[in-house]
Order: C-alpha cells, then sequence, then structure tokens
C-alpha cells in the first residue's frame, strides 16, 4: 500500500487541462489539482511472502522516494483501512487486494475511507481467461501465485462478472461507472484482465 500526494504521483507527467468526469459537479483541471491536497491509497497484493513485500517497498522508494509526503505502508490492507482515519481522494488497486480480499469485507472497509464522489479503480484477472466460465456464486476460487522462484503458492480469488462485481459494489455504496475487458493476444481470444471504476456515493 502506498498513500501520497496525487500532485507528487504525476512526476513528469501534467494531469490534462480538463479530467473528464462522470459525476455531476465539474471536472477539476490542472489549477484544482495543484492547490489542493489529494491522497491516494493503493491496495497492493496482500499475499506475498515478507521478504517480496519488503523488495515491492524498496523498488517503491527508489522510483518514488524522493517525493515528499510520500509514505509506503506494508501490511495487510483490510487492517489498514479499519485503523487508518484517513480520507482518500481515490484507491485503486492493480492486481492486489480487490479480488483477494472477501469483497463483502473489503468494499464497505473501502467505502469507509473513500471521499464521497471519489473513485475506486481496479484490476482483476477475467474470470474468462483462458476459456474459464464465470463464478455463478460468491465464494472465492482456488488460483496460484507463482514466485520468481517458480514456486507456486496456492490463493484464494473472487473471480466475478462484471454483473457480480457491479452488485457487490453497489451493496458497499458504489456506482459502477465503467468495466473495460483487456485481451493479450498472446493468450488466444478470451480476455484477460477486467478493470473497474466506481465512484462512491
Amino acid at each position: 500500500m502506498a498513500l501520497a500526494s496525487h500532485r507528487q504521483l504525476a512526476d513528469r507527467r501534467r494531469p490534462p487541462r480538463t479530467v473528464p468526469s462522470t459525476h455531476r459537479r465539474p471536472a477539476h483541471g490542472q489549477r484544482g489539482l495543484l492547490f489542493r491536497r489529494r491522497l491516494l491509497l493503493h491496495l497492493g497484493p496482500l499475499r506475498h511472502p515478507r521478504r517480496r513485500c519488503g523488495l515491492q517497498v524498496r523498488r517503491a522508494r527508489s522510483h518514488y522516494g524522493r517525493l515528499n509526503n510520500l509514505a509506503f505502508v506494508a501490511g495487510h490492507a483490510l487492517h489498514h483501512l479499519h485503523t487508518s482515519d484517513e480520507q482518500f481522494d481515490a484507491i485503486y488497486s492493480v492486481f492486489g487486494a480487490v479480488g483477494l480480499v472477501a469483497p463483502e469485507l473489503l468494499l464497505p472497509a473501502i467505502t469507509q475511507r473513500l471521499t464521497p464522489g471519489r473513485v475506486l479503480a481496479f484490476s482483476v484477472p477475467h474470470p474468462q481467461r483462458g476459456g474459464r466460465s464465470s463464478s455463478g456464486d460468491d465464494r472465492p476460487r482456488r488460483d496460484y501465485v507463482t514466485l520468481p522462484d517458480r514456486t507456486r503458492l496456492p490463493i484464494a480469488r473472487w473471480e466475478f462478472s462484471t454483473d457480480r462485481w457491479e452488485k457487490h459494489l453497489s451493496q458497499a455504496g458504489f456506482w459502477l461507472t465503467s468495466a473495460q475487458e483487456f485481451h493479450d493476444p498472446r493468450m488466444g481470444h478470451w480476455p484477460t484482465t477486467l478493470l473497474i471504476r466506481a465512484r462512491k456515493l
């Protein structure tokens, strides 16, 4: 997990003059972003062995450590959300905690920490990758993570269709704004990644 000022994460890239918005308030352009403190929370993978998690924190510090007001926190995402008193402007998970923690536990915890009207974005492995079928219930599937030493660790993964994610998001107080499927041509014609964006109501 990483906490950061939105302005500082832009690094060399500048935010666009207008930011596309799906909510009713006017979009904030570059000027609005520069004069307000923005907080961003990344919910990274939680099931890494301690050694690999430490390696990821060191790598992140080497890339972004020169930025002010940036903190890297290694720990269980759900515990961090329950113990933090910060309100975040955006929360995202790139093949991280969303999908690896029971959504009925994680999504309400995210709701508590996300400012109303703000974005939750996450990517998860597509439930139909490799010709699989989407989960017909709310139980996790058994999957594996391959570590750098080629060791395979079993994990529980919640692999939902867009409709099922929308149901869980709605129950937690979110409105689904977009869902995109991505394909890797090397993996055949099946989608490989599902990218979902939602706003807190």
